[in-house]
């Protein structure tokens, strides 16, 4: 006769210890994972409250609303759970590229970290970038445009702004916006060369038509004007930093620093001064990705190095003036000459402000 043995039946009370056991395991993992949700959101509440502080330089209800805003969100950091919504709702306000991504949501524990990883690399970008602040009222004598940091202190767009970016792209320097005619420029012999509206003869000036590209500076660069560029019919530099023209699509701001890459360059000679044109593309224009070179400006830009050399050569011819001139018989430089050309003005940048050379009347701070 055979027995069959089955499993052994656990008496109740042992398996109400194993049931209790586990229920304990869960509440630990629960309280681990509420205490480290706890910590980040906090940083990530704290962060955003920094963000909005720094915002605190402007004037009158904007500085009042960024300041209730940082109480209210230090506040909301004691208040455990829903901080995530609230500073990431936060963060997607100071930082709109975020309000696209997916991970902007606060549905569910599983997405709690991922939130505030989001929270908090959008608050670095916040931190890294610049903010435009201006005195006096545009299209008049005293209109500056500062520069603020991230952490809200007045910088230089000439010497402070690095020439590379992070990522490894350029710094540009937004000084006239496309489709505008106001002849905005850096005013290079001012205390933080601020951005100001350029003048002759007491009177703001302007170019007889719209600019068709976003124009400004390379940051750290200096086109010397002890320099003979043996290239370039042996032309000096015009003791301002190098030209760019930004051939994206979008419209900038006075002040804006942009991203870009170098396609090409002109050079410009006007009244006998070597003026470098940088030809770039912001690294946020959706062609960005199709141009690296001067050949790809010609495939997906048709016709826009010509216009630009048109548009420079030109220009002053309204006011009785003869035409601009440009080397390398009128033609542009592809990438690679651009970058040397880069890199010889940053060198004689560095120079300038390491008092190497004369700085004669300009601003060095």
């Amino acid at each position: 006769m055979l027995i069959k043995i089955g499993p052994r039946k656990r008496p109740p009370r042992e398996r109400e210890r194993e049931r209790e056991r586990e229920r304990e395991r869960v509440e630990q993992r629960r309280r681990r994972r509420r205490r480290e949700g706890e910590k980040l959101a906090m940083a990530a509440a704290r962060g955003v409250a920094c963000g909005l502080g720094a915002l605190a330089f402007s004037s009158g209800s904007a500085k009042d609303t960024a300041l209730k805003l940082s109480q209210h969100y230090v506040h909301i950091a004691a208040g455990r759970g829903a901080v995530f919504g609230e500073a990431t709702a936060a963060a997607a306000l100071l930082c709109p590229p975020l309000q696209q991504r997916k991970k902007v949501q606060c549905c569910g524990s599983s997405r709690r970290f991922r939130v505030g990883i989001s929270v908090l690399k959008a608050l670095q970008k916040i931190q890294t970038e610049y903010v435009v602040k201006t005195e006096g009222d545009p299209g008049t004598l005293a209109y500056r445009a500062y520069l603020l940091s991230g952490s809200g202190k007045t910088v230089s767009p000439w010497h402070d702004i690095p020439l590379r970016s992070a990522e490894g792209y350029f710094n540009f320097v937004v000084e006239i916006p496309k489709e505008t005619s106001a002849k905005m420029e850096v005013a290079t012999e001012e205390t933080l060369t601020p951005i100001k509206q350029d003048t002759k003869k007491g009177k703001l000036r302007f170019y007889p038509y719209n600019i068709n590209w976003n124009y400004g500076l390379l940051p750290q660069t200096w086109e010397d004007p002890t320099h003979a560029n043996s290239d370039v019919e042996g032309a000096f530099g015009d003791n301002d930093p190098v030209d760019v023209v930004e051939i994206g699509e979008r419209q900038a701001e006075i002040g804006e620093v942009l991203k870009v890459k170098p396609l090409a360059v002109l050079a410009m000679i006007d009244e006998g001064e070597l003026d470098w044109k940088v030809v770039a593309i912001s690294m946020d224009d959706p062609k960005a990705s199709l141009v690296n070179d001067i050949e790809d400006v010609e495939k997906h830009f048709p016709g826009t190095l010509t216009a630009i050399r048109n548009w420079f050569r030109d220009y002053k011819v309204p006011d009785g003036k003869p035409q601009n001139k440009f080397g390398f018989e009128n033609k542009p430089a592809g990438k690679s000459y651009a970058l040397k050309v880069i890199d010889e003005t940053h060198a004689a940048w560095v120079k300038l402000v390491t008092r190497s050379v004369s700085a004669g009347d300009l601003s060095l701070i």
